[in-house]
């Protein structure tokens, strides 16, 4: 009976090893599958014009309040 167990547990850890390193691979396949989809986005003219407006708004917001406060209080 003692071997039995044993045997079983041997299994029982290169199974969940086999399952590790699956996931890792499907992880490692993953990432590189979004960083191709990023690249391809980024050559696309969705990708183009989504950088050109993140620019604009940060150049916009660079500019904007240069310290002054947002509302001005006049006296008349």
């Amino acid at each position: 009976m003692g071997c039995f167990s044993c045997i079983n547990g041997t299994q029982k850890k290169q199974r969940k090893e086999e399952e590790r390193r699956a996931s890792a691979e499907a992880r490692a396949r993953a990432a590189e599958a979004a960083m191709r989809r990023e690249e391809e986005f980024k050559k696309s003219a969705h990708g183009r014009a989504a950088q050109a407006q993140l620019q604009q708004m940060a150049k916009q917001s660079a500019n904007t309040n240069k310290g002054e406060p947002v509302l001005k209080w006049q006296m008349t």
